[in-house]
Protein backbone atom coordinates (compact mmCIF):
# COMPACT_ATOMS: atom_id res chain seq x y z
CA UNK A 1 0.00 0.00 0.00
CA UNK A 2 1.78 3.24 -0.75
CA UNK A 3 2.47 5.42 2.26
CA UNK A 4 4.74 8.42 2.76
CA UNK A 5 8.15 6.68 2.57
CA UNK A 6 7.54 5.85 -1.09
CA UNK A 7 9.54 9.12 -1.33
CA UNK A 8 12.96 8.71 -2.34
CA UNK A 9 14.55 9.76 1.05
CA UNK A 10 12.26 9.42 3.83
CA UNK A 11 12.32 7.45 6.14
CA UNK A 12 9.98 6.58 9.60
CA UNK A 13 10.01 5.12 13.00
CA UNK A 14 8.05 4.41 15.99
CA UNK A 15 8.73 3.93 19.23
CA UNK A 16 5.22 2.16 20.95
CA UNK A 17 4.70 1.55 24.85
CA UNK A 18 1.51 -0.28 24.62
CA UNK A 19 0.68 -1.40 28.25
CA UNK A 20 1.17 3.28 28.61
CA UNK A 21 -0.78 3.68 25.76
CA UNK A 22 1.92 6.44 24.10
CA UNK A 23 4.42 6.80 22.05
CA UNK A 24 6.28 8.82 19.28
CA UNK A 25 7.12 8.78 15.58
CA UNK A 26 9.42 10.48 13.43
CA UNK A 27 9.65 11.27 10.06
CA UNK A 28 13.69 11.85 9.22
CA UNK A 29 15.05 13.12 5.87
CA UNK A 30 18.52 11.59 4.19
CA UNK A 31 19.06 15.10 2.79
CA UNK A 32 17.66 18.52 5.13
CA UNK A 33 14.21 19.66 3.61
CA UNK A 34 12.64 22.70 3.34
CA UNK A 35 9.47 22.71 5.58
CA UNK A 36 6.20 24.31 6.36
CA UNK A 37 3.68 24.47 8.24
CA UNK A 38 -0.20 25.75 9.04
CA UNK A 39 -2.34 25.42 12.38
CA UNK A 40 -5.90 24.74 12.05
CA UNK A 41 -7.00 23.64 15.95
CA UNK A 42 -7.05 25.79 19.15
CA UNK A 43 -4.68 24.19 21.07
CA UNK A 44 -1.41 23.47 19.26
CA UNK A 45 1.36 22.47 21.20
CA UNK A 46 4.86 22.99 19.40
CA UNK A 47 8.86 22.76 19.39
CA UNK A 48 10.94 24.76 16.73
CA UNK A 49 8.26 25.84 14.44
CA UNK A 50 8.26 28.85 14.22
CA UNK A 51 10.88 28.79 11.76
CA UNK A 52 8.72 26.89 9.05
CA UNK A 53 6.50 30.02 9.09
CA UNK A 54 7.02 32.63 5.95
CA UNK A 55 9.73 34.73 6.95
CA UNK A 56 11.55 31.74 8.92
CA UNK A 57 15.53 32.04 8.43
CA UNK A 58 16.16 28.62 9.08
CA UNK A 59 16.09 26.88 5.65
CA UNK A 60 17.02 23.29 6.97
CA UNK A 61 14.35 20.46 8.17
CA UNK A 62 16.20 17.15 9.47
CA UNK A 63 12.97 15.58 10.47
CA UNK A 64 9.40 16.10 12.09
CA UNK A 65 8.12 14.30 15.23
CA UNK A 66 5.00 13.24 16.41
CA UNK A 67 4.42 12.42 20.15
CA UNK A 68 2.35 11.69 22.55
CA UNK A 69 2.14 12.68 26.09
CA UNK A 70 1.00 16.02 25.51
CA UNK A 71 3.55 18.48 26.28
CA UNK A 72 5.74 16.42 28.65
CA UNK A 73 6.10 14.49 25.41
CA UNK A 74 8.16 17.58 23.52
CA UNK A 75 10.72 15.35 26.01
CA UNK A 76 11.43 12.47 23.07
CA UNK A 77 12.43 15.77 21.10
CA UNK A 78 15.88 15.60 22.94
CA UNK A 79 16.46 12.28 22.01
CA UNK A 80 15.85 12.96 18.24
CA UNK A 81 18.29 15.90 18.31
CA UNK A 82 21.11 13.21 20.18
CA UNK A 83 20.51 10.82 17.44
CA UNK A 84 20.92 13.49 14.69
CA UNK A 85 24.30 15.26 16.36
CA UNK A 86 26.21 11.89 17.15
CA UNK A 87 26.11 11.63 13.10
CA UNK A 88 26.68 15.22 12.16
CA UNK A 89 23.65 16.52 11.55
CA UNK A 90 22.07 20.22 11.53
CA UNK A 91 22.58 23.32 10.80
CA UNK A 92 26.15 25.18 10.83
CA UNK A 93 26.42 27.47 14.02
CA UNK A 94 29.97 28.56 14.92
CA UNK A 95 29.92 25.89 17.56
CA UNK A 96 28.26 23.54 16.75
CA UNK A 97 25.62 21.56 14.55
CA UNK A 98 21.92 21.92 15.36
CA UNK A 99 19.44 20.21 14.20
CA UNK A 100 16.15 20.87 13.16
CA UNK A 101 13.00 18.73 14.41
CA UNK A 102 9.94 20.52 14.50
CA UNK A 103 7.84 18.65 17.05
CA UNK A 104 3.84 18.34 17.80
CA UNK A 105 2.51 17.09 20.51
CA UNK A 106 -1.14 15.09 20.82
CA UNK A 107 -2.30 14.08 24.41
CA UNK A 108 -3.11 10.36 24.94
CA UNK A 109 -2.98 10.55 29.12
CA UNK A 110 -6.50 9.49 29.23
CA UNK A 111 -6.78 5.76 28.41
CA UNK A 112 -3.60 4.21 29.39
CA UNK A 113 -0.50 5.10 32.07
CA UNK A 114 -0.56 9.61 32.61
CA UNK A 115 2.57 9.30 34.89
CA UNK A 116 4.52 7.44 31.50
CA UNK A 117 5.25 9.71 28.51
CA UNK A 118 7.78 9.65 25.53
CA UNK A 119 11.42 10.82 26.84
CA UNK A 120 14.50 11.20 25.33
CA UNK A 121 14.81 7.40 24.81
CA UNK A 122 11.92 6.61 23.18
CA UNK A 123 12.80 9.54 20.66
CA UNK A 124 16.06 8.07 20.03
CA UNK A 125 14.56 4.76 19.72
CA UNK A 126 12.39 6.17 16.81
CA UNK A 127 15.46 7.56 15.43
CA UNK A 128 17.05 3.82 15.08
CA UNK A 129 13.95 2.18 14.10
CA UNK A 130 13.15 4.80 11.09
CA UNK A 131 12.95 2.79 7.63
CA UNK A 132 11.52 3.06 4.20
CA UNK A 133 9.73 0.26 4.74
CA UNK A 134 6.00 0.95 4.40
CA UNK A 135 4.67 2.59 7.46
CA UNK A 136 3.45 0.47 10.20
CA UNK A 137 -0.44 1.46 10.83
CA UNK A 138 -3.12 1.35 13.67
CA UNK A 139 -1.39 1.00 18.02
CA UNK A 140 1.91 2.01 16.71
CA UNK A 141 4.00 5.17 17.41
CA UNK A 142 1.97 8.57 17.89
CA UNK A 143 -1.17 6.73 17.41
CA UNK A 144 -0.91 4.11 20.01
CA UNK A 145 -2.89 5.80 22.47
CA UNK A 146 -4.72 7.89 20.20
CA UNK A 147 -8.91 8.36 20.41
CA UNK A 148 -11.44 9.97 18.06
CA UNK A 149 -15.50 10.43 18.28
CA UNK A 150 -15.50 11.64 22.01
CA UNK A 151 -18.09 13.84 22.30
CA UNK A 152 -19.66 11.73 24.83
CA UNK A 153 -17.16 11.18 26.40
CA UNK A 154 -13.67 8.19 26.68
CA UNK A 155 -16.63 5.73 27.72
CA UNK A 156 -18.18 5.79 24.30
CA UNK A 157 -15.23 6.99 21.72
CA UNK A 158 -13.37 4.83 19.56
CA UNK A 159 -9.84 3.86 18.82
CA UNK A 160 -7.70 6.48 16.68
CA UNK A 161 -3.92 5.67 15.03
CA UNK A 162 -1.74 5.92 12.91
CA UNK A 163 -2.20 6.06 8.94
CA UNK A 164 -0.10 6.72 5.82
CA UNK A 165 -0.91 7.13 2.27
CA UNK A 166 0.91 8.47 -0.92
CA UNK A 167 -0.01 9.29 -4.66
CA UNK A 168 1.04 11.40 -7.79
CA UNK A 169 0.10 13.95 -9.02
CA UNK A 170 1.70 16.46 -11.60
CA UNK A 171 4.71 14.38 -11.96
CA UNK A 172 5.24 14.44 -8.24
CA UNK A 173 4.92 12.19 -5.31
CA UNK A 174 2.88 13.34 -2.69
CA UNK A 175 2.84 11.40 0.77
CA UNK A 176 0.99 11.87 4.10
CA UNK A 177 1.95 10.55 8.01
CA UNK A 178 -1.39 11.39 10.40
CA UNK A 179 -2.10 11.00 13.91
CA UNK A 180 -5.53 10.94 14.87
CA UNK A 181 -6.69 12.01 17.87
CA UNK A 182 -9.80 13.79 17.53
CA UNK A 183 -12.56 14.75 19.10
CA UNK A 184 -14.97 14.42 16.09
CA UNK A 185 -16.25 11.10 14.79
CA UNK A 186 -14.41 9.85 11.45
CA UNK A 187 -16.00 9.05 8.06
CA UNK A 188 -14.73 7.13 4.76
CA UNK A 189 -13.42 10.44 2.75
CA UNK A 190 -14.82 8.92 -0.16
CA UNK A 191 -18.43 8.59 0.32
CA UNK A 192 -19.13 10.17 3.80
CA UNK A 193 -20.25 6.83 5.52
CA UNK A 194 -19.71 6.17 9.18
CA UNK A 195 -16.43 4.58 10.49
CA UNK A 196 -15.97 5.81 13.92
CA UNK A 197 -18.87 7.27 15.45
CA UNK A 198 -19.68 7.90 19.36
CA UNK A 199 -21.46 5.31 20.70
CA UNK A 200 -24.48 5.67 21.86
CA UNK A 201 -28.19 7.41 21.95
CA UNK A 202 -26.63 10.70 21.42
CA UNK A 203 -24.23 9.15 18.36
CA UNK A 204 -22.84 12.13 15.31
CA UNK A 205 -22.64 15.48 15.79
CA UNK A 206 -26.65 16.55 15.09
CA UNK A 207 -27.94 17.80 18.64
CA UNK A 208 -29.91 14.85 20.52
CA UNK A 209 -32.98 15.06 22.35
CA UNK A 210 -32.88 16.69 25.82
CA UNK A 211 -33.64 13.16 27.06
CA UNK A 212 -31.10 10.92 24.84
CA UNK A 213 -28.69 13.01 25.78
CA UNK A 214 -29.01 13.30 29.50
CA UNK A 215 -28.88 9.56 29.29
CA UNK A 216 -25.60 9.11 26.53
CA UNK A 217 -24.08 11.73 28.54
CA UNK A 218 -21.15 10.14 30.77
CA UNK A 219 -19.70 11.55 33.76
CA UNK A 220 -18.42 15.28 33.28
CA UNK A 221 -15.03 14.03 34.41
CA UNK A 222 -14.84 11.36 31.75
CA UNK A 223 -15.48 13.76 28.92
CA UNK A 224 -12.36 15.04 27.25
CA UNK A 225 -11.61 18.62 27.58
CA UNK A 226 -10.05 21.16 25.62
CA UNK A 227 -6.67 20.59 24.72
CA UNK A 228 -6.98 16.60 24.68
CA UNK A 229 -7.99 16.21 20.92
CA UNK A 230 -5.71 17.24 18.05
CA UNK A 231 -5.13 15.13 14.63
CA UNK A 232 -1.15 15.76 13.81
CA UNK A 233 -0.28 15.57 9.99
CA UNK A 234 3.04 15.51 7.71
CA UNK A 235 2.92 16.23 3.99
CA UNK A 236 5.78 15.46 1.96
CA UNK A 237 6.70 15.96 -1.60
CA UNK A 238 9.69 16.24 -4.25
CA UNK A 239 7.64 18.70 -5.81
CA UNK A 240 10.10 22.07 -5.58
CA UNK A 241 8.14 24.40 -3.67
CA UNK A 242 9.42 27.68 -1.64
CA UNK A 243 8.99 28.32 2.07
CA UNK A 244 5.63 30.36 0.98
CA UNK A 245 4.04 27.66 -1.17
CA UNK A 246 4.85 24.64 1.44
CA UNK A 247 2.88 26.75 3.63
CA UNK A 248 -0.31 27.25 1.42
CA UNK A 249 0.14 23.24 1.13
CA UNK A 250 -0.21 22.94 4.47
CA UNK A 251 -3.33 24.99 4.37
CA UNK A 252 -4.89 23.04 1.21
CA UNK A 253 -3.86 20.08 3.53
CA UNK A 254 -6.27 20.75 6.06
CA UNK A 255 -9.18 20.21 4.08
CA UNK A 256 -8.17 16.40 4.08
CA UNK A 257 -8.81 16.41 8.13
CA UNK A 258 -12.44 17.99 7.11
CA UNK A 259 -13.19 15.34 4.65
CA UNK A 260 -12.64 12.88 6.75
CA UNK A 261 -12.98 13.87 10.19
CA UNK A 262 -16.43 15.65 11.64
CA UNK A 263 -15.66 18.35 12.67
CA UNK A 264 -12.27 18.99 12.17
CA UNK A 265 -10.75 21.94 13.80
CA UNK A 266 -12.87 22.47 16.72
CA UNK A 267 -11.97 25.02 19.66
CA UNK A 268 -10.67 21.92 21.48
CA UNK A 269 -8.68 20.34 18.70
CA UNK A 270 -4.86 21.04 18.18
CA UNK A 271 -4.57 20.03 14.60
CA UNK A 272 -1.20 20.24 12.80
CA UNK A 273 -0.10 20.14 9.24
CA UNK A 274 3.80 19.80 8.43
CA UNK A 275 4.78 19.69 4.64
CA UNK A 276 8.28 19.38 3.17
CA UNK A 277 9.79 19.33 0.01
CA UNK A 278 12.79 16.89 -0.38
CA UNK A 279 13.28 18.48 -3.88
CA UNK A 280 17.27 19.70 -4.39
CA UNK A 281 17.42 22.95 -3.93
CA UNK A 282 18.90 24.05 -7.06
CA UNK A 283 15.95 23.15 -8.85
CA UNK A 284 13.56 25.02 -10.63
CA UNK A 285 10.46 26.60 -8.18
CA UNK A 286 7.45 24.70 -9.36
CA UNK A 287 4.56 27.35 -10.53
CA UNK A 288 1.69 27.78 -8.54
CA UNK A 289 -0.75 25.81 -10.95
CA UNK A 290 1.69 22.39 -9.86
CA UNK A 291 0.75 23.79 -6.42
CA UNK A 292 -2.85 23.43 -6.74
CA UNK A 293 -2.59 19.98 -8.37
CA UNK A 294 -0.53 18.69 -5.52
CA UNK A 295 -2.40 20.35 -2.90
CA UNK A 296 -5.22 19.08 -3.98
CA UNK A 297 -3.08 15.29 -4.22
CA UNK A 298 -2.23 16.23 -0.79
CA UNK A 299 -5.92 16.95 0.69
CA UNK A 300 -6.70 13.30 -0.59
CA UNK A 301 -3.79 10.98 0.52
CA UNK A 302 -4.18 13.29 4.28
CA UNK A 303 -7.33 12.25 4.23
CA UNK A 304 -6.63 8.54 3.16
CA UNK A 305 -4.03 8.65 5.88
CA UNK A 306 -6.72 9.26 8.64
CA UNK A 307 -9.14 6.83 7.62
CA UNK A 308 -6.46 4.21 7.67
CA UNK A 309 -4.92 4.66 10.76
CA UNK A 310 -8.65 4.54 12.40
CA UNK A 311 -9.32 1.78 10.16
CA UNK A 312 -6.23 -0.19 11.48
CA UNK A 313 -6.44 0.29 15.41
CA UNK A 314 -7.29 -2.35 17.50
CA UNK A 315 -8.94 -2.42 21.13
CA UNK A 316 -6.73 -1.20 23.50
CA UNK A 317 -7.05 -0.51 27.46
CA UNK A 318 -10.77 -0.61 26.82
CA UNK A 319 -11.32 1.77 23.62
CA UNK A 320 -12.99 -0.40 20.62
CA UNK A 321 -10.83 -0.53 17.86
CA UNK A 322 -12.16 -1.19 14.28
CA UNK A 323 -9.36 -3.66 13.74
CA UNK A 324 -10.49 -5.70 16.66
CA UNK A 325 -8.89 -7.11 19.68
Amino acid sequence: MPSITDLAGVRVGHATDRDAATGCTVVLFDEPALGGIDIGGGYASLRQADSLRPGGRVNQVHGFLLTGGSAFGMDAAGGCMAFLEERGVGFPATVARIPTVPTAVLFDLGIGSRDVRPDAGMGYAACVAASRDPVQEGNVGAGTGCTVAKRLGYELAWKGGLGSFAAEAGGFRVGALAAVNALGDVVDPSSGAPLAVARGPGRGWRRPAPEAAAEAAPAKAGLPGSGENTTLVVVCTDAPFDRNQLCHLARMAHDGLALAIRPAHTPFDGDVVFTASTAPRDRIRADDLVLAEVGMAAIEVVAEAIARGVKAARTLHGIPGLAGA
